[in-house]
């Protein structure tokens, strides 16, 4: 009987240290888990703290009289922000638009200055020594025509050849007006233009 209590004594004995093992290192774990949750703590103090402190200075603010925006007027700011955005894409739309059209403008050619209409003054008839006479000295037919502001010889010529049907030249118009300065024309001079 004592070879039983012996063996059960050095079972307890060889037993005992493994438990106790396992006790300590489950107090080892509880001890690393309770040494977290401090530190989180502290954080969360210092958190709480940080955030007491901002809560204070929005209600020093708010005792300020310094406005609060409301959850309403955030969203009127944003509606009134989104409208200015659109108009402005619409008037970058409409700027884009007429830029194209002058760019088109000035790539085409660009037309003659259409003299003033062809007026039917009078038909003349220039004596020797007139604005009119031609360089042999006979006697032309053919109008007056009071030059306007634009005018060219070329344009009128033109508004002649188109409106009165009249064949004529800016040579013969030169050759019919001596002393004519084709690229000075006055405007309110007369100038014979013949027929």
């Amino acid at each position: 009987m004592k070879r039983i209590l012996l063996v059960a004594a050095l079972f307890a004995w060889t037993t005992a240290p493994a438990q106790d093992a396992a006790v300590e290192e489950r107090l080892n774990k509880l001890s690393g888990y309770i040494e977290e949750l401090q530190a989180a703590k502290v954080g969360l103090d210092k958190r709480i703290t940080a955030l007491v402190k901002e809560l204070e200075s929005v209600r020093e603010a708010n005792k300020s009289g310094s406005p609060v925006a409301t959850q309403e007027d955030i969203q009127r700011l944003a509606q009134a922000i989104k409208e200015v955005d659109r108009k402005r894409l619409e008037d970058y739309e409409k700027i884009q638009r007429e830029l194209d059209k002058l760019a088109r403008v000035l790539s085409s050619p660009s037309p003659p200055a259409k003299a003033s209409t062809a007026k039917k003054e009078r038909p003349a008839t220039p004596k020797d020594g007139d604005a009119g006479s031609s360089a042999g000295g006979s006697a032309e037919k053919g109008f007056w025509h009071t030059v306007a502001a634009g005018d060219t010889l070329s344009t009128i010529a033109q508004a002649y050849r188109e409106e009165l049907k009249i064949k004529v030249t800016v040579d013969q118009i030169q050759k019919a007006n001596p002393g004519l300065k084709p690229t000075a024309l006055i405007p309110g001079t007369k100038i014979f233009i013949p027929q």
